[in-house]
């Protein structure tokens, strides 16, 4: 038995030195990658990469997976003829590696930003904002900003970018070397428009609802990865975009479970393309990733403690 004991002890060692360097070392190059980007876009699990490579290896990958044109940072109002139809679509959808689900709302001036009410003490859950806004249908949307003053908060409290609800601009975090900020935003006849844009550019485009949030993934029709996967790695995803008829699309992708383990930002393009999205714009992922329709979660949120506090959903009445 002590031999047995032994054996298996000595197995699991040598597993345990053998699979890292045959990952960061062989010729798995997509693994590689793949985990690299994935432990390099969380918070608190970076050493997965920094413990087996140098950061100019990491610095490489990063770069040759994040490849989303710039070619066009705008995205162009659609002209499209509201009827108002007040039907909302509730799909599912799935690979081999992601389960999720799709909401089709086909007014697109019933779109909101909703905001959590304690804001800037801290967020809400996507379900009490929406309960509070009476929302039918409702996703994630902004960022937040997690440390604050040197200490991890995690609360949702602090937004990331910019917040406009009704017209008005309730809230002002952006900062960006060229003055740009990601936006996804929406026109007051229900225009999504996705991409970099300034805040003056966004005080002239009657902006009506928006966040701060990205990268674009579909501007104009066209995808903006053109290579690799778009350099998040694999995570639950939340995005919002916009057919030509002006429906809109709220897709939310779970992830880090056996069941579903998450998508790359490139899948979450192809998905919108296949919607027949023409505009759209990834939205905070992670842990905050949430899907609520008619009174309750529909998706499974990865953070262990249930629904995450956010600062920002966007939402249909």
């Amino acid at each position: 038995m002590k031999k047995i004991i032994a054996y298996v002890i000595f197995e699991v060692f040598l597993a345990a030195i053998i699979l890292p360097v045959s990952i960061f070392y062989g010729p798995f190059t997509n693994i590689r990658n793949t985990l690299v980007t994935t432990a390099m876009t969380t918070f608190s699990h970076k050493y997965i990469a920094t413990l087996f490579l140098p950061q100019s290896k990491i610095d490489a990958i990063m770069k040759e997976m994040s490849s989303i044109s710039s070619d066009s940072s705008k995205s162009s109002l659609l002209n499209f003829k509201n009827n108002h139809d007040t039907t909302i679509e509730v799909n599912d959808i799935s690979s081999s590696r992601f389960k999720g689900k799709v909401i089709l709302i086909h007014d697109p001036t019933r779109v909101q930003v909703g905001i959590s009410s304690k804001l800037p003490k801290e967020g809400e859950t996507v379900s009490e904002i929406a309960k509070e806004n009476g929302a039918i249908a409702a996703i994630n949307a902004g960022g937040f900003i997690g440390y604050v003053d040197g200490a991890w908060t995690g609360n949702g409290g602090t937004p990331g970018g910019i917040i406009i609800h009704n017209g008005k601009l309730i809230y002002n975090n952006a900062y960006s070397k060229d003055g740009k900020i990601d936006l996804a935003g929406f026109t007051s006849d229900g225009k999504l428009l996705v991409g970099k844009y300034t805040l003056d550019e966004i005080k002239n485009l009657d902006i009506k609802e928006a966040v701060s949030f990205g990268p674009a993934l579909v501007v104009n029709g066209k995808p903006m990865i053109k290579n690799g996967d778009g350099g998040w790695g694999i995570a639950p995803r939340t995005a919002i975009g916009q057919k030509a008829d002006g429906t809109v699309i709220f897709l939310v992708i779970d992830g880090r479970a056996i069941s579903s383990v998450g998508a790359t930002l490139k899948d979450v393009q192809n998905i919108m393309l296949d919607y027949g999205a023409v505009n759209a714009t990834n939205l905070d992922g992670g842990s905050s990733t949430t899907m609520y329709y008619k009174g309750k979660v529909i998706n499974n949120p990865s953070n262990p403690l249930g629904e995450r506090m956010v600062p920002t959903i966007f939402y249909a009445k």
